[in-house]
């Protein structure tokens, strides 16, 4: 019986060692047909192998590898975690497992293989690149460039490992440093698809057009088809300003890829920029279709619900938007806009998305550190304006007449204007400066560099968290002072920001101490230069024989419960019309929307007539047929208000719970009509009964007006200029003193 069981375990023992040897002559020729990409033939002779021995770590890799170059990313997986299991110390087999977890998205598996591989080879270039691949799709940037770093060290001419470190640089926004790797990927790789794409993006978020342009239209000559290319010159042209191209661009986008969120985006963008909200809103809902989770798509579709007045809608999209990704750049700016035509947001509420901003964005911006300066209080102060609006805007009609009245012998004036619109109004503008920088070109920091380079002393914003704003700037801090003021003065929540110009009834004194800025008061938040190519016409409800209210303000700033209150009053004063004159209102949707809000108000449909876009000059001119102007909140009027007050109508204004629903009530009281501002809407109903009543107070108000206007502390622009100079030299002063303290 014992020589039995002996012959039959050496009969056992030679059968394996016959089928090892025939398995193992197998391999040479698999490897050599891996080696000619001759994947079935390799596959065929390892199975072959496994099957005269199934556990042979060898042929089951080499099987598992050439599963994975083929692209059959989980049947790969099986078999490559039977290798691992086979041989726990190969570094090659935890690395290709690694990648068939990547492609099958399952990225903290692939990162724990690749780790794996390297505790095994800590010298293992491969798979070193594929933990920072997966480091990437897990958003950690910075372990990525640190492993991606360290594969540059170890293959300084590795194209791939180059490109992959810009890439990762990108995710944290160092476009200037992925730019130096991308450049050096092209250096080695001359036609390297994805680093030729990359640099061209870079370039793009830098504002270097030129650039981003010469590298995408490169890079889509050999790919004219691939969407994801042509949507990216369509970003291109949107940020030149460029709408025609824009639009053609993102049309052809989404034409070859029907679900690509990036083509619905710009798509969205461009009629959002153009004032088509309902194609706007169409595009929106394009992308979340795609995209459920889309912080852009989100912000888009809320932007849509502000301009149609929806503005509690919008905050909810936008803050569904945050939850999804804490930093988002214009979900953020636009809560913070649309916060201000929010009844329900106090200064508390907008004063802490403002610091919420700072937190996750401006804070982590990098700060300057200042050259020392002389500190003389004395000197001709320099003071760099800048914004986005030195053109035909209603914000430039705020700061013009304070940079005309300048007295250049005191103040330098430099400007940097950040857009790509030009027009009659931008060459006054930079007739008026002894500097002028077009830093649309310039990303945030060539633009601090510029402004540390020129010496300015005390660096003004103009635009805030509005279109084309440069907050990543001022974030940076490079000047020794800094100021916000008229374009958007509602606080920035920087704590770089030094002061705001304000007034006492815009941001009263117990709500001060919720900014992040010190308020310097003026006469009034804004002044204006008088119009004097229009003159006040007769009072039109003499000749009408009714009143005739007027509203010359944005659609987004009619909220529903000014519009409910206008609606009140309109009931209450027989016969009476309501005149609204906006751009917007030439799209079909936002009239029919607008005056279907006062028909449910019961307001019938003859007695509101809407005026869209018209020149200057006629807008002025349209002021002819209102008798009232009703200011809408909580967003008031600004640089409208100042148009009917010089164009002889009166405004009825209620005081609100933030700056810019209190900023035409500061304006009223800054010219002495104290009487037109309301504490609440019964204030703001009894004052348009009582006027309404009195036309002959009317007709006299309206011929005095315009120079009422001109001699008020916040109307008249060279007492107004005074003051703010008198503030820069304040500000400069005590700068000085503390710097001397300091040294």
């Amino acid at each position: 019986m014992q020589s039995t069981v002996g012959s039959r375990a050496l009969r056992n023992e030679k059968l394996q060692k016959k089928l090892r040897a025939r398995a193992e002559a197998l391999l040479p020729a698999a490897f050599a047909a891996y080696r000619e990409g001759r994947h079935a033939d390799v596959q065929s002779l390892c199975r072959r192998a496994l099957r005269d021995l199934p556990d042979y770590f060898d042929a089951m890799h080499l099987l598992g590898v050439s599963i994975l170059d083929c692209g059959r990313f989980e049947e790969a997986r099986q078999i490559l975690e039977r290798v691992v299991a086979l041989e726990q110390r190969s570094a090659f087999a935890y690395s290709n497992l690694g990648f068939a977890l990547f492609n099958l998205k399952r990225y903290d598996e692939a990162r724990a293989c690749q780790e794996k591989a390297l505790a095994l080879k800590p010298i293992f270039p491969t798979a070193l690149k594929n933990l920072g691949n997966a480091l990437l799709r897990l958003e950690l940037a910075e372990p990525a460039i640190a492993a991606f770093m360290r594969v540059v060290q170890l293959q300084p001419d590795d194209a791939d490992a180059h490109c992959n470190l810009g890439v990762a640089e990108m995710k944290l926004k160092r476009y200037a440093a992925a730019i130096i790797s991308l450049e050096r990927a092209l250096a080695l790789q001359p036609h390297h698809f994805e680093a030729s794409v990359c640099i061209g993006l870079a370039h793009l978020e830098l504002r270097h057009f030129e650039a981003a342009a010469t590298a995408l239209n490169a890079v889509l000559a050999t790919k004219p088809d691939m969407a994801e290319l042509v949507a990216h010159r369509g970003r291109l042209h949107l940020a030149l300003g460029q709408m025609a191209q824009a639009e053609a661009d993102f049309d052809a986008a989404v034409a070859l890829e029907p679900s690509l969120e990036l083509g619905w985006r710009g798509k969205a963008q461009v009629s959002l920029l153009t004032g088509s909200v309902a194609l706007a809103m169409v595009a929106s809902k394009k992308v979340l279709e795609h995209n459920p989770v889309s912080e852009i798509g989100l912000t888009l579709l809320g932007t849509c619900l502000g301009k149609l007045g929806e503005t509690a809608a919008a905050i909810e999209h936008f803050d569904r938007a945050l939850e999804i990704r804490p930093d988002c750049d214009e979900a953020i700016a636009k809560k913070i806009f649309y916060q201000d035509f929010f009844a329900d947001a106090d200064f508390a509420a907008q004063q802490a998305t403002r610091r919420y901003w700072w937190d996750a964005i401006g804070s982590k911006l990098p700060r300057r550190k200042l050259a020392g300066r002389p500190l003389d209080p004395q000197k001709r102060i320099v003071v760099g304006y800048v914004s986005s609006d030195f053109r035909n805007h209603s914000a430039a009609f705020a700061f013009l007449p304070v940079l005309r009245s300048h007295d250049k012998a005191n103040v330098q004036i430099n400007c940097y204007s950040s857009s790509t619109e030009r027009d009659s109004l931008t060459a006054v503008f930079q007739s008026l400066a002894d500097v002028w920088v077009d830093a649309m070109g310039l990303s945030d920091d060539e633009l601090s560099d510029r402004i540390e380079a020129d010496g300015v002393d005390i660096l003004v914003d103009l635009s805030g968290y509005t279109k084309g704003g440069r907050l990543g700037v001022f974030a940076r801090k490079p000047a020794p002072v800094q100021v916000t003021a008229w374009g958007y003065v509602t606080g920035t929540g920087l704590q770089t920001m030094d002061y705001m110009f304000a007034d006492p009834v815009s941001i009263p004194q117990d709500v001060r101490h919720l900014f992040a800025e010190r308020v310097y008061d003026l006469p009034s938040l804004i002044t204006t230069e008088p119009i004097s190519d229009v003159q006040p016409s007769a009072l039109p409800m003499l000749r009408n024989g009714f009143v005739s209210f007027g509203v010359f303000n944005r659609i987004d700033k009619i909220s529903d419960e000014a519009l409910a209150l206008w609606s009140r009053l309109l009931r209450t004063v027989t016969g009476s019309k309501i005149v609204v004159k906006h751009f917007a209102l030439d799209e079909a949707l936002l009239r029919d929307t607008l005056v279907g809000r006062f028909v449910a108000h019961g307001v019938a449909q003859d007695r509101v007539i809407c005026i869209g876009s018209t020149a200057r000059g006629d807008h002025l001119l349209a002021f002819e047929n209102v008798d009232i102007s009703l200011d809408p909140f909580p967003h008031n009027g600004g640089a409208s208000t100042w148009e009917s007050l010089y164009m002889g109508v009166p405004v009825i204004a209620k005081l609100g719970n933030g700056p810019t629903s209190r900023s035409a009530g500061a304006i009223l009281k800054g010219v002495g009509l104290d009487d037109w501002v309301a504490e609440d809407a019964d204030g703001y109903v009894a004052i348009g009964q009582k006027y309404a009543s009195m036309p002959s107070y009317l007709e006299k108000l309206r011929a005095d007006l315009p120079a009422k206007l001109a001699n008020s502390p916040a109307g008249n622009v060279r007492v107004y200029t005074q003051k703010v100079e008198a503030g820069y030299r304040q500000f400069w002063r005590d700068y000085c003193a503390a710097a001397s303290d300091a040294g």
